[in-house]
């Protein structure tokens, strides 16, 4: 997310005219009555917080977690920009999501339920998950893994995955979790700079229907010699033939399966650290994340509660994202258990065995809340309304997006499709689902801005309004609010509790990234943008602002208005360099049925984006192509696009779920 001053200034301090068409939106839709009487949420939160901040906080804090101490001091911030929450307060964060709700009698409702993508499954209720992080905790420690050390993992979406991170939390060791589609080298250059002693992995996973290996990536990340590792423990998942090294590799089953299940939980500082996770897409050395203890959960759990209208004692809750990614910290293997909630692991992908697969895992565990990117809604949307038409998904409650802005077509489609499936037989409940739709980062480390669904009337493509706590605005190049109606940067005025401690090792990067733009404020290197009834749009990256001819365009405004014509079932824009107007949009789209063979397609769209938004964000170029590239996780790869278009050799592509699409492109473009 690093971005140096060059690129901050090139991002929009006022996003121009062109853009009021399409961020100018009217639809509304307040909750229900019997939604709201029943939300766990009310609306005197944001004056509460308003009022005192930390003592907000402090109430949450207290609320939500249990303390072996508690704390007398709620925020430190004498040396901004480091922040101490709760700092002289001590917890543990496996005991906060497993040994207490065992204690309070709720050791048999169900913590997990996990389906594999060959239909394999398991269900784990909280005391057995309890027994099992106390066991993986025994093991690591006899491993010599003491508090402070730190654990790489390397994992698919399996409950080893959020068992590890538990036990290492539970014995106050500090995770890195490393997403299973990096290669080996991105695996290596994390071990060495966490410098971890332990790696926890699988011989492999399944993918689309085949299996796919994960212990040969670890075995090259380790061949050469400096690293500091000196186990790597093995889940047994696939059965691929992997190789061993005795002495240093050891199955889980024989490690964890043998341990004891008695281990107590000791109290860590608030300001213990909790995890490091790397930023995806860095050059040179990574970039790892820090994020401690007592102020992350603190709003990990509260933001689940208040964001999704928790009620755990009914609530089905699937979160799609990986373990690999902030997501799948916060709201998989912390937030939901700290709420003792029951929730669903997926290991697979949306379309294997088929398209329906979603939509028949929420029909069969009957999910109420489901949390997932607006890339896999537009994904579903290209396959067409008839899947999940066929699925009872009457169980839905709230609907969630994240990981990047939903535009106002694709959010309609889910509420209209998804949320308001009322038993799969063409039936439409009277009141769909809300959606909330989130923003927050890896550093931010849990949610920043929302609606509440019990509580706020919700605005297709908006996350609309910061949380209660939160202090976000939208900034012009002096740092100056800007009013509504206008656009900028988006920043953070106050501390959050959730928000990260710093780079690893690297303090002053840490000051350079995040807080040297603007004074006394962290810069989260998005444009954002008010409309007129001052909720908050984001535009995307500072860098995926162009400037075309003296204007400033958003490329997430330019999709946006490319999807909703119905013939796009996807697209993405890139900034193209040009001598004559700095920068040109270029379009790649992918096509729905007829339009394929369309000859004047091209012409169409490019007049549709002019009427949409304006004359001056007509793409250039507009490139059908047959997919576009994406990595496992969702995000689409517009630096690969970027090369297609500035002509250049295609960079780097190991992270790309299908390495074969950016031939599909090239041999596309070729015709």
């Amino acid at each position: 997310m690093s971005q140096d001053t060059t690129a901050a200034s090139a991002a929009t301090s006022n996003t121009g005219d062109a853009l009021e068409n399409l961020l100018h939106e009217n639809r509304r839709f307040p909750p229900s009555a019997d939604f709201a009487a029943h939300a766990v949420i009310q609306a005197g939160e944001y004056e509460e917080a308003a009022a005192d901040r930390p003592a907000f906080w402090a109430k949450q804090a207290r609320g939500l977690l249990s303390w072996h101490k508690d704390f007398t001091e709620t925020l430190d911030w004498s040396n901004p920009p480091f922040a101490k929450w709760f700092g002289d307060g001590q917890l543990n964060a496996a005991y906060n999501a497993l040994d207490r709700h065992v204690e309070n009698g709720l050791g048999e409702r169900v913590a997990i339920y996990f389906e594999g993508e060959p239909g394999d499954t398991r269900t784990y209720t909280y005391a057995q998950l309890t027994e099992e992080v106390k066991k993986a905790a025994n093991a690591f420690e006899s491993l010599g893994v003491v508090k402070g050390d730190r654990v790489a993992v390397y994992l698919p979406m399996i409950p080893e995955a959020v068992i590890t991170l538990l036990a290492c939390a539970r014995i106050g060791a500090v995770h890195s979790v490393v997403f299973g589609g990096f290669s080996a080298d991105a695996l290596r250059s994390r071990i060495d700079d966490a410098e971890a002693k332990l790696v926890v992995t699988a011989d492999g996973t399944y993918r689309r229907g085949k299996p796919s290996a994960l212990k040969p990536a670890v075995d090259a990340a380790l061949t050469a010699p400096g690293h500091t590792v000196g186990h790597v423990v093995v889940v047994k998942r696939n059965g691929e033939n992997v190789d061993w090294i005795e002495g240093r590799d050891l199955w889980w089953d024989d490690s964890v399966g043998a341990a004891s299940a008695e281990h107590t939980a000791v109290g860590h500082d608030a300001e213990h650290p909790l995890f490091i996770l790397y930023t995806s897409g860095t050059t040179g050395r990574p970039k790892g994340i820090l994020h401690t203890t007592g102020g992350y959960l603190t709003q990990a759990a509260y933001t689940h509660k208040a964001v999704f209208d928790l009620h755990p004692e009914t609530d089905v809750y699937w979160c799609t994202a990986d373990v690999g990614w902030v997501t799948g910290h916060t709201y998989v293997a912390y937030a939901p258990l700290i709420n003792g909630a029951t929730q669903l692991i997926y290991e697979g992908t949306p379309d294997s065995p088929h398209q329906g697969r979603w939509w028949e895992l929420i029909e069969k565990y009957k999910v109420s809340i489901l949390y997932t990117a607006p890339t896999a809604i537009r994904t579903c949307m290209k396959w067409g309304r008839e899947i999940p038409s066929k699925y009872d998904l009457s169980s839905i409650r709230v609907l969630g997006s994240v990981g990047e802005p939903i535009n106002p077509e694709a959010w309609m489609w889910y509420r209209d499709v998804i949320g308001a499936n009322a038993g799969g037989n063409g039936e439409k409940k009277e009141n769909p689902a809300p959606i909330v739709d989130t923003w927050w980062q890896t550093e931010t480390g849990a949610q920043m801005i929302a609606p509440l669904p019990g509580v706020t009337a919700t605005k297709p493509g908006s996350a609309q309004t910061p949380l209660p706590g939160i202090a976000v605005d939208v900034v012009d190049e002096m740092g100056e609010s800007v009013p509504n109606g206008s656009g900028g940067y988006l920043v953070i005025r106050e501390p959050w509790p959730a928000m990260l401690r710093g780079i690893w090792g690297d303090e002053q990067r840490y000051k350079d990234t995040y807080w040297s733009r603007f004074d006394s404020m962290y810069f989260a290197g998005d444009g954002a943008k008010f409309d007129d009834d001052g909720d908050v749009w984001l535009l995307g990256r500072v860098d995926d602002v162009m400037n075309v001819s003296g204007h400033r365009l958003s490329t997430t405004e330019i999709e946006s208005a490319l999807v909703s014509h119905p013939s796009v079932a996807e697209a993405a824009v890139v900034g193209a360099a040009d001598e004559t107007t700095g920068q040109t949009v270029v379009a790649f789209v992918i096509l729905r049925g007829s339009a394929v063979d369309d000859p004047d397609i091209v012409t169409t769209l490019r007049n549709h984006v002019g009427k949409e938004i304006g004359p001056i964000a007509k793409p250039k170029t507009i490139l059908v192509v047959p997919e576009l590239p994406k990595t496992r996780s969702g995000k689409i790869m517009r630096r690969l696009l970027k090369d297609v278009a500035e002509g250049r050799d295609v960079g780097d592509a190991s992270t790309l779920a299908d390495n074969s699409v950016m031939q599909q492109i090239a041999d596309s473009l070729k015709k």
